[in-house]
């Protein structure tokens, strides 16, 4: 493979985010892609293979959005790269190493990403998904389904996904401060560890400050 077919996939890619969510829009898969390429380098990745797998990831998530969730698109997203892959003059071997990672990198379907160039991938969205960045897109997501600012005394158990009090520290709550937890390399632990602590700082300050206790 070379940077030119790289450029190729990334520029297809592309295609499948016109109708996106904006809080999974194609600047995400850019984070992404980053993100795998710094850490890539440190766990000796093979990096085609990474950044190919990168730009593809989320190709099936309209897929999934208009399905309401029935579709997983780890695993839709993984058959749709076999069959954009298998148009390019590229080896099988690269093929069945992309789709992988594809379809494993889901936080909730559980399937078990086996070569470095998956977990690097799994750590990379992951790491998008708190910090800062990943506040700003609770928010976001937050907005998109017209939910609360906030709710400070959110109970878990009497509350659901996509409803009233389905607000950014809900996600936090339910997802995001168990991120780090779930890291599969070195590099993605140490910088899931910073992140982690700015949300914790920050939903902190937030309860204390929607109480007027600060």
């Amino acid at each position: 493979m070379n940077n030119s077919i790289v450029e190729e996939l990334k520029e297809e890619a592309k295609k499948f985010f016109i109708d996106a969510r904006p809080s999974h829009y194609w600047d995400h898969v850019e984070r992404v892609e980053n993100m795998c390429m710094s850490i890539g380098v440190i766990e000796k990745c093979n990096l085609y293979i990474l950044s190919i797998a990168a730009y593809l990831h989320d190709i099936a998530r309209h897929e999934e959005d208009i399905s309401k969730g029935k579709i997983c698109h780890a695993e839709k997203g993984a058959v749709m790269a076999r069959e954009i892959l298998s148009r390019y003059n590229i080896e099988q071997f690269y093929i069945d190493k992309v789709a992988h990672c594809i379809e494993t990198h889901r936080f909730r379907n559980y399937k078990e990403p086996k070569t470095i160039e998956a977990k690097v991938l799994f750590d990379s969205d992951k790491l998008d998904s708190i910090g800062a960045i990943g506040i700003g897109r609770a928010f976001y997501f937050a907005n998109e389904i017209k939910a609360r600012l906030h709710v400070p005394d959110l109970d878990l158990t009497n509350s659901t996904s996509y409803s009233h009090d389905d607000c950014a520290y809900r996600e936090y709550l339910r997802k995001s401060v168990h991120v780090k937890d779930r890291m599969l390399t070195r590099e993605g632990r140490r910088i899931a560890e910073g992140r982690h602590n700015v949300m914790v700082n920050f939903f902190n300050r937030l309860n204390l400050e929607y109480k007027g206790e600060l």
